[in-house]
């Protein structure tokens, strides 16, 4: 059903309801009414679990995650092996990379209210709930892996320094080691992270603050170190064995010109050579951190505003630090320093233990930082219902709107990751898994901008498709440059969660961002489809089907299917009705419906319905209007105008007869059964008079357009097996015929054996054996000839080459019609009842119209016994016919003969089985390249 649109100013944001759901379970959204700039109006504001700030919940979380431990213990490694102008390059490749997905996430995000869940908010409600159920899943998975490296990482370097290692004297260093010790107190640093979390966003923003403080605090006194330690000779220990001095120099000159160029070497901690590709790994590996505020946006007083500004100003505080201990580093530092302790910064500290503290402190913010922007990733999941049951637990929040479950799920599966104890492999993968999520961010930001849908208008406007692309490009590399296989990975199971929730057919009401690029590239391609430059060779059949009742015409729309070719196939019906006498147009609520029933047939045609006064008007108005530039009709199919109840296809098919839950448009199968009423009797006789049936073929050569009547399709697969596999069903016709009788039966002795419309009639029969599920089906042409003609051989013979020429494998069957022929003689003429057998056909020079009447009155003048001599003729040819496709003459020039005409069609094709009656006015075959 739809509904009417929003006002100027309303707009259909992605709210989460807290009352009704959606058909796949999913909670379904509310519109919100929103000022030009964007902003939400709505009562997000009142929401208890919004309470964080720009800085509170975007800039600290930000900033503590892009520094994490990386900005303590890995600046000497990059410095130490690429040197000064190769780690600026890095640190500028780095931050484009990061700064065009911020672009990204800022134009989202200032596009409408953004709710809890971030990154996989802005990519599910963009990109649909495939992608963004298997990439926010994936992001998910890199925030647990994430917080366990991190927590790791800290018990690592408490280890380092109160580590007991049997070496030092009783208290110096009192903490056992080991692999069950290390797992323990990594529980213990997660469960302090737990306990944080557990209690609410808001005690988190405090302790992240108080964190935020202290990292500070310790790079200030780091800053503060490079200028007031003096320059000092500093001893470098490894492994306990060998051992060497290195220099701090202080600012010096010659420091900076020996640091300036890269010397790759051994690392220390791997004994592996690094390399460009490897260093920039290590340090990119520090920016990843500009999603945590997004993942907060749920606890975020104004997420649309909070989100950019934040992010932008954590992007660049950060760049600033870099660079400052970039080139500090650079200047004071001696090369042997900074590759043989990357912990140096303690060495040239005004007091040691403050860099101790502020690894300690990057290491637990980290560690809480993705703990909980996990737990609400997983939570907007799980609101979403893209797992079913197993993620159902997670909805649950507490009166606070902290999402309780949630975090105990994320807390329980950074225990899991515990257990590996060494995470150096995963390292790299956790990396990849964000430039994933970084990546599927642009690409939702480019395809909102390809589509160029009215309605994405954000207020932040410094991007461009060229940013976005360049943003997914960026991340792919980076992806294949920080570790192949990972990539490799990370895709291939992005692939397998896509074809899962696919599968599941998970609803949404969301609006998909593919039907809105279909449009825009769909548009551009029928302006350029123009109708001025169609050529024969490229023919195909577009084709209007009119439908009165599809329980009855259900074969017949499967058979048109198969028809068409690869061109358009549109299913027309007309309502009866006049507009001016109802409230509202009633047609506009019956689209879904029969949407759905295509659906169900799995036949690729469009629908167009209409409403008229009477069956012909509406035809006529859907052959005028139906398609669009260059896809337009041009030929119209018919049900055949007869006596015959056909069966009800709703009862016959298995599919229509098992109840179902809806399909994700909310049309379960019960409401489309009601929908279409059952089959009691010849419904087109209610609606439609013979003359009118007749009239309707008429208008539509008058327009230039193929008829085709079809009789009998409700047989078509009356005596086939089921079809049960691809194979079966490819040799499903095997044995059977596809019988074409190019003649024209009313009126044998024709001019021209082989006409435009004899040739029409091959074309389709041999488009029909172009499918596969008729390849196994044999063709056939019928020649029909007297025993005295002695040309009939010759008339074999051109038949047979016309249909080399037109690459169209038949057999030509030759069949005399002696008995048949003596019924008709020769046209019977309007001089008397029993006509004038001599009379001569008129010269070719006649003028059109005299001749179309002569024509026509040498048609519909044939008895009915001749016509049932035909009909005992088609039903004699041996073998099993599944198809036959026979000449339609014109419809009388005289509507007084119309139900004449009708009546001789019905005898021709009685008890045929199915039966295609072609008139065709188009050349549609060529013999040339």
């Amino acid at each position: 059903m739809s509904t009417e649109s929003s006002p100027l100013l309303s707009y259909r944001l992605f709210q989460v309801s807290s009352e009704g759901e959606m058909p796949g379970g999913g909670q379904e959204e509310a519109p919100l009414v929103v000022g030009v700039a964007g902003s939400a109006t709505g009562s997000s504001h009142h929401d208890p679990a919004r309470q964080l700030s720009t800085f509170f919940g975007v800039i600290v979380p930000t900033v503590l995650s892009m520094f994490s431990i990386v900005v303590f213990m890995r600046v000497g490694f990059v410095i130490g092996h690429a040197g000064f102008l190769q780690s600026l390059l890095m640190l500028v490749v780095a931050y484009v990379i990061i700064s065009l997905t911020v672009l990204s996430v800022c134009a989202i995000s200032t596009n409408g209210a953004v709710q809890a869940g971030g990154a996989y908010f802005m990519i599910s409600r963009t990109l649909g709930p495939e992608f963004g159920g298997s990439i926010g899943l994936m992001f998910y998975l890199a925030n647990v892996c994430a917080c366990g490296v991190y927590v790791l990482g800290l018990v690592e370097a408490i280890l380092d320094d109160f580590g007991a290692d049997g070496s030092d004297p009783p208290g110096a260093k009192a903490l056992p080691q080991g692999y069950l010790y290390s797992f323990l107190y990594g529980s213990v640093v997660l469960l302090v992270c737990l306990l944080v979390c557990l209690v609410g966003s808001h005690i988190y923003s405090r302790a992240a603050f108080f964190i935020f403080l202290v990292v500070n605090a310790v790079l200030i006194t780091i800053f503060a170190s490079f200028f007031a330690v003096s320059p000092r000779e500093i001893a470098v220990s490894r492994d306990g064995n060998h051992s060497f001095n290195a220099s701090f120099t202080g600012f010096n000159v010659s420091t900076l010109r020996d640091n300036m160029y890269a010397m790759y070497s051994r690392d220390y901690t791997t004994n592996n050579i690094m390399s460009f590709a490897t260093v920039f790994a290590v340090m990119f590996n520090g920016c990843t951190g500009i999603m945590a505020g997004s993942n907060m946006s749920g606890e975020l007083k104004n997420a649309s505003s909070s989100i950019p500004k934040g992010t932008i100003i954590a992007v660049v505080y950060t760049f600033v630090i870099y660079f400052l201990l970039f080139f500090m580093t650079s200047f004071t530092c001696e090369r042997a320093l900074l590759k043989g302790d990357y912990g140096f910064f303690r060495a040239i500290n005004v007091w040691p233990p403050f860099v101790l503290i502020g690894i300690y402190s990057a290491s637990l913010s980290a560690s809480m930082s993705n703990l909980i922007g996990a737990s609400r990733i997983l939570h907007a999941l799980a609101k979403d219902d893209l797992f079913g049951i197993v993620l159902a637990p997670a909805k649950i929040v507490s009166k606070g709107g902290n999402p309780w479950v949630a975090v105990l799920y994320t807390w329980a599966l950074v225990q899991l990751v515990l257990f590996v104890g060494k995470l150096n492999t995963i390292a790299s993968i956790v990396t990849v898994f964000y430039l994933v999520a970084y990546a599927a961010v642009d690409l939702a930001c480019l395809a909102l901008e390809w589509a160029s849908a009215p309605n994405f208008r954000p207020t932040f406007q410094v991007f461009s498709w060229h940013t976005c692309l360049l943003g997914i490009v960026s991340c792919l590399v980076m992806m294949f440059l920080i570790s192949a296989a990972g990539a490799s990975g990370s895709l291939g199971l992005m692939l397998l969660l896509l074809g899962f929730i696919h599968l599941r057919s998970a609803a949404s009401s969301w609006g998909y961002i593919s039907q809105a690029l279909i449009f825009h590239q769909v548009r551009k391609y029928l302006l350029l489809l123009d109708i001025r430059k169609d050529h024969v060779k490229f023919w195909r059949p577009q084709i209007l089907l009119m439908v009165a009742n599809p329980r009855g015409s259900s074969q017949l729309m499967k058979f048109i299917n198969h028809l068409k070719k690869g061109g358009l196939f549109v299913l027309g019906h007309v309502e009866i009705g006049d507009l001016d006498t109802m409230p509202s147009d009633p047609i506009q609520a019956h689209y879904n419906f029969w949407l759905s029933l295509v659906d169900k047939l799995s036949i690729k045609a469009f629908v167009d319905l209409t409403l008229s006064p009477s069956v012909r008007q509406g035809t006529q108005h859907l052959l005028r209007i139906t398609g669009l530039g260059g896809m337009k009709p041009n030929t119209l199919v018919l049900g055949f105008y007869d006596d015959c109840v056909p069966e009800d296809y709703f009862l016959q098919d298995p599919a229509f007869s098992q109840a179902r839950e809806n399909d994700e448009f909310g049309v379960d199968l019960p409401a489309l059964q009601a929908h279409f009423p059952p089959v009691r009797e010849a419904e087109s006789q209610r609606a439609l008079r013979p003359s009118e049936y007749v009239a309707i073929i008429s208008d539509a050569v008058k327009m230039h357009k193929n008829v085709c009547l079809a009789r009998y399709f409700h047989l078509l697969e009356k005596d086939l097996p089921p079809s049960s596999s691809s194979t079966s069903s490819k040799r499903r016709f095997e044995g059977r015929y596809i019988d074409v009788w190019p003649l024209n039966l009313l009126r044998p002795n024709s001019p021209t054996y082989v006409d435009i419309c004899s040739l029409f009639l091959l074309q389709m029969a041999c488009i029909l054996t172009m499918v596969s599920s008729w390849k196994a089906a044999r063709l056939r042409i019928f020649l029909c000839v007297e025993s005295g003609d002695v040309g009939w051989v010759s008339k074999e013979e051109k038949l047979r080459e016309l249909l080399t020429k037109l690459r169209i494998k038949a057999t030509i069957k030759i069949v005399t019609w002696d008995q048949v022929v003596a019924l008709h003689g020769h046209p019977q003429h309007d001089a008397g009842p029993q006509g004038d057998p001599e009379r001569p056909d008129p010269p070719s020079g006649a003028e059109k119209p005299a001749r179309e009447t002569y024509l026509n009155a040498a048609t519909f003048q044939v008895t009915d016994e001749y016509l049932a001599s035909v009909n005992d003729l088609l039903l004699k040819q041996g073998g099993q016919t599944a198809v036959r496709f026979l000449y339609l003459p014109r419809p009388p020039a005289d509507t007084s003969q119309y139900e004449r005409y009708l009546e001789q069609l019905a005898i021709l094709t009685t008890d045929l089985g199915p039966t295609l009656l072609i008139h065709g006015l188009t050349p549609v075959t060529c013999t040339e390249l």
